[in-house]
């Protein structure tokens, strides 16, 4: 055989072993029996931080690496600016505040006597002008003054009459007090008042970082001296609950599980070492699909996204570590064998309904998919297969 041959050919069976190798590692490994192995990788959440505010960065307090709790400060802008605008609006409000109070309060007893003087002063002034005016018409009777005379008086007599009436409207004024459309104006004033000093507060505590949940700060995007805005993250924190490995399920093992049934997790990283688990969601829907899918053959490829959440008290499980997930079936398969074997059934008498009522959803999972018994992906948390379990 030709030498080049002979490389072409060695060419295509290491092409050919990797390949297989690839198949085997990424599709589903029926595995024994009783169990369904599936292989993945781990996954978490992922959150980008920001200032919600735009200004400098004055503090950094985490590094990269740091475990942070709920609540935890991790970085601070500069505060002088959000400070002024707390006090400048706390000052608008005390000012308000005592317009409110004086209207409320009403008029005060000094002002009504001040009204009250006014109006003794204004009808003395009438009194004599009535009193000069009757004078000075006597002595037009004797020719002792002249018409002028008397319409001087007259224009005093009723300008004073006019000064009366005034002083007596300031009177009944002031023992009415303020009027109650002006006092309904100053307190809606008040309470807007009341909101800009709350929204200053608030932009103030949006200075601040904090932590959302327990998490590790993955990375430090920015640094002291940075215009922080709300567009520009300032850290990438990566949750430390919940973790799962993201497996997939061929179509003809989809009816073989189901939400809550419990699963054990491995690694390469620690090996002998098990992490508790449980199936907590099943995709919906196929991935990977080229084209409409129309044979027996073709469907029996497609694949669907499993999510096994894992209990990880010591942080072992990491972003994208590969893993092995064992899934036990051993109520499907009982229930199985005891539908396609009489006398197995009549020697498992003892068998307990729920192993019945599974075996149903697994002869049914090809036509209805999952059965959907402890929530959505987003809803699980790494409380244990318990709160999960179907």
């Amino acid at each position: 055989m030709p030498r080049p041959f002979r490389i072409v050919l060695l060419l295509l069976i290491i092409c050919g072993g990797g390949y297989a190798a690839w198949v085997w590692k990424f599709r589903t490994d029926p595995g024994p029996p009783d169990e369904l192995i599936l292989y993945g990788n781990i996954d978490i959440r992922q959150v980008a931080l920001a200032i919600n505010g735009s200004e400098r960065i004055a503090r950094l307090l985490v590094e990269e690496g740091d475990l942070v709790e709920p609540g935890q400060l991790m970085a601070e802008l500069e505060l002088e600016r959000f400070q002024l605008a707390v006090a400048r609006a706390q000052a608008q409000v005390d000012t308000q505040r005592q317009v409110v109070a004086r209207l409320e309060a009403g008029t005060r007893p000094e002002e009504i006597r001040e009204a009250e003087a006014a109006l003794a002063a204004a009808q003395a002034t009438l009194d004599d002008a009535e009193a000069t005016l009757t004078r000075v018409m006597a002595l037009f009777e004797k020719e002792a003054s002249t018409q002028q005379d008397i319409d001087d008086a007259r224009s005093k007599r009723d300008t004073a009459a006019a000064n009366v009436r005034y002083a007596q409207a300031a009177l009944d004024l002031a023992k009415a007090g303020p009027r109650e459309e002006d006092i309904a104006e100053a307190r809606a004033v008040l309470k807007r008042l009341d909101v800009e000093l709350a929204q200053a507060r608030h932009d103030l505590k949006d200075a601040s970082l904090h932590a959302p949940s327990r998490a590790i700060v993955q990375e430090r995007i920015l640094e002291v001296g940075d215009m922080a805005s709300p567009q520009k993250p300032v850290f990438t924190l990566a949750l430390v609950d919940p973790v799962w490995a993201r497996v997939y399920v061929s179509e003809p093992d989809l009816g073989r599980i189901h939400e809550g049934m419990p699963a054990t997790i491995t690694t390469d990283s620690f090996p002998g070492k098990e992490y508790a688990g449980w199936v907590g969601f099943i995709s919906p829907t196929a991935e990977f699909t080229p084209r409409p899918v129309e044979t027996t053959e073709l469907r029996t490829k497609l694949v669907y996204q499993v999510r096994v959440f894992a209990k990880n008290p010591n942080n072992e499980l990491r972003l994208g570590m590969p893993v092995t997930v064992r899934v036990a079936l051993d109520g499907a398969l009982a229930a199985s064998s005891s539908e396609t074997d009489p006398n197995a059934a009549d020697a498992s008498g003892d068998a307990s309904p729920d192993a019945a009522d599974r075996s149903d959803a697994a002869a049914d999972g090809g036509e209805t998919g999952s059965r959907s018994t402890s929530g959505s992906a987003d809803g699980e948390t790494a409380d244990g297969p318990e709160s999960a379990h179907p």
